[in-house]
């Protein structure tokens, strides 16, 4: 029996415990209960999936607003592209394999692995450019959308979810799927949306900053922090001067 039918066989006695206790809530219940599944795969497809890519654009489009390729450089462009693939790879995951306990610990893995990276990249990069309320808002949800995408997986293979802790029997390793909930079709048309609007724009980044200056070493920090909150002391106090600031002083000696 291949993956798909040991999938199937391992949750049935789960289904029928839920369709036994939705026919005796009433049709109403069970028309929800049975609908959940689906329901979680057009949150996932038509939610999350957008909120990602959109939110990648936007903020490929802010990072050009700010000159990375003058201020943090290839270095952080790398960093963008790197988080990309963190995120990139359950989603491809998910979309061509089996979704088993491999899968899903996976998922778990690159939402952990994002989160460092993403620290890393904003700890980098605002010493060097102007990181505005927009794009740490942008980076907010570039943060929760693989985390919302790793939930909603475990919530369409809960078995396999409770087999990786320890309550059940897990499944390892990656085998194609041979069934697929989704037709070629939208497989093919959810590729290009992550190519069009994810790949495209960070490898043109990458190629603008590399041409600008071809080295992945950290870029010098200016004088002057270029994200405004960080030219405040630890301590309080008023920020300083910026070089060439000839504002005229309030005292009236």
């Amino acid at each position: 029996m291949h993956e798909s039918g040991r999938a199937a066989m391992s949750r049935r006695p789960e289904m029928a415990r839920w369709t036994v206790g939705a026919l005796s809530r009433g049709p109403g219940e069970a028309r929800r209960i049975l609908g959940v599944e689906q329901a979680a795969r057009r949150l996932l497809l038509g939610g999350v999936m957008p909120l990602w890519l959109g939110a990648g654009l936007a903020d490929w489009y802010l990072h050009r607003r700010t000159h990375i390729e003058r201020t943090s450089g290839p270095r952080e462009s790398a960093i963008h592209s790197l988080m990309f693939a963190e995120t990139g790879v359950p989603v491809l995951l998910g979309l061509f394999c089996e979704v088993n306990a491999t899968v899903l610990l996976s998922a778990f893995a690159a939402v952990g692995a994002h989160s460092a990276t993403a620290y890393w990249d904003q700890a980098y990069a605002e010493d060097r450019r102007r990181v505005s309320p927009a794009e740490q808002h942008v980076h907010s949800l570039l943060e929760v959308s693989p985390l919302m995408a790793a939930f909603l997986l475990t919530a369409l293979h809960w078995d396999q979810a409770l087999a990786a802790v320890g309550r059940g029997r897990p499944r390892f390793g990656l085998r194609l799927k041979r069934r697929g909930p989704l037709p070629v079709s939208a497989r093919v048309w959810l590729l290009t949306a992550v190519a069009v609007f994810g790949v495209v724009p960070y490898a043109e980044e990458l190629w603008r900053c590399w041409r600008t200056t071809p080295t992945l070493a950290p870029l010098p920090e200016p004088a002057v922090p270029a994200t405004e909150t960080l030219r405040i002391p630890a301590g309080g106090g008023s920020p300083p001067a910026e070089a060439g600031d000839d504002t005229p002083s309030s005292d009236p000696s």
